[in-house]
């Protein structure tokens, strides 16, 4: 058996099919974004502007978030010392879950180290304790939901994107009594398009379903607090189990779940994924603590974030750009094609000190690979300006199709 070359042959693919991907070294400029520093491909630091950031509102460079840590740090040391049951569960970490509760209107929270491992961990655990539990799926579901289906071992029932048709067609073909679990986004980030959230729960209340909702790309940016689009459409008690990460609006790391005592105290009890695990650094805690406060009481990145996304779009589309549809935050230029999508990545990166990834499969569909872009409160008309006229140079330089005249 020759090791090497089946790993050679694995990698050689993703460079056939154009996908091989590429970390970008950069350190971010504190109290600056979105300008940051980029040592990639040249000696020393450049200036670069990041556009590809999930810390959405810019809130990891924020003073409260930036001066809990600092607190915390010098209070308690860096890490928790331990799994929760085990000398890990600070005041830190009870607190947070506190404020998660409260911020979805629910009796209790549950912290985990990333949204990935909230989500796989649930989803496996929930099924588990549900005796020939059926997931209904959405069919662009998070990799990390997809994750904790497959390890639940339990059947399962794929819908097609938003179609609520087709949800309600697999929802009455299987037995009334049967538990059943209804699992979706509420943002979907990849084409920024929203779920028909009161829709999808008056079928699972049709058919005796609970509700799972991942809202990891709306908490912190939408709502009256920042309880995600569930708060912003009046849904969140109509929602058995919201799900949410801490390392995007809320600018740090982590995930939760919040819902009622019960299915917390079940999860925390059964879901290896949250037994066996070191908690959160308490420094970390502290500082999602502070943006959780903050974006309870603060409209003002929320608001900047809408405003700064909805100009993007216009610059993009009115330069004749492949902006796609999108009703959020995100904001996804359509390449269709991986070999493009690095080329223009790695031109905006090397010539205009942009930077922006590349998405492609299997993140995205084979055929749709995108640059998306994700505008901030921090960023300028200006910097939205060059950016467009830096994207229409690249198209005209590599002959892709402008809707019209630049």
């Amino acid at each position: 058996m020759n090791y090497d070359q089946i790993f050679d042959k694995a990698i050689d693919r993703l460079h056939a099919e154009g996908r091989y991907r590429v970390f970008i070294d950069i350190l971010r400029n504190k109290g600056a974004y979105p300008n940051a520093r980029c040592f990639h491909g040249h000696n020393g630091p450049k200036p670069i502007t990041v556009w590809c950031s999930n810390d959405y509102l810019a809130m990891g460079q924020h003073p409260k978030v930036v001066g809990a840590m600092e607190e915390a740090l010098h209070d308690v040391g860096a890490g928790s010392g331990g799994t929760r049951n085990i000398g890990g569960n600070t005041h830190y970490h009870i607190e947070l879950e506190r404020e998660l509760a409260d911020l979805h209107g629910k009796e209790g929270a549950l912290l985990f180290t990333s949204g990935y491992v909230s989500n796989d961990a649930t989803l496996s655990t929930l099924a588990k304790l549900l005796p020939g539990c059926i997931i209904f799926s959405d069919e662009l579901n998070h990799a990390s939901m997809i994750a904790g289906i497959r390890n639940a071992g339990c059947e399962k029932r794929v819908f097609r994107h938003n179609d609520l048709a087709h949800l309600e067609e697999l929802l009455a073909a299987e037995d009334i009594d049967a538990p059943k679990v209804i699992a979706f986004e509420s943002v979907y980030s990849m084409d920024g398009d929203v779920a028909p959230i009161h829709e999808i729960c008056d079928l699972a209340e049709k058919y005796n379903a609970l509700t799972y909702i991942d809202e990891v790309h709306a908490v912190g940016m939408y709502g009256k607090r920042g309880g995600g689009i569930t708060e912003r459409d009046g849904a969140a008690d109509r929602i058995d189990i919201i799900e949410g990460t801490l390392g995007k609006a809320f600018g740090v790391m982590g995930g939760y779940i919040a819902a009622d005592r019960k299915v917390i105290d079940c999860i925390r009890s059964y879901a290896p994924g949250f037994i066996f695990t070191t908690s959160l650094s308490p420094v970390l805690a502290a500082g999602v603590l502070a943006a959780v406060r903050h974006l309870k009481e603060s409209s003002e990145e929320r608001d900047a974030q809408q405003m700064n996304a909805a100009m993007l779009k216009a610059i993009f589309a009115e330069r004749g750009l492949p902006v796609m549809p999108s009703t959020t935050h995100i904001v996804p230029l359509m390449v269709g094609d991986p070999v493009r999508a690095k080329k223009i990545s790695d031109i905006l990166l090397a010539e205009y000190g942009v930077y922006v990834q590349p998405i492609n499969f299997p993140t995205v569909p084979r055929g749709t690979e995108r640059l998306r872009f994700t505008p901030g409160p921090a960023h300028t008309q200006p910097m939205m300006e060059e950016l467009g006229d830096a994207l229409v140079e690249i198209w005209e330089r590599l002959d892709m199709e402008l809707s019209k005249a630049a």
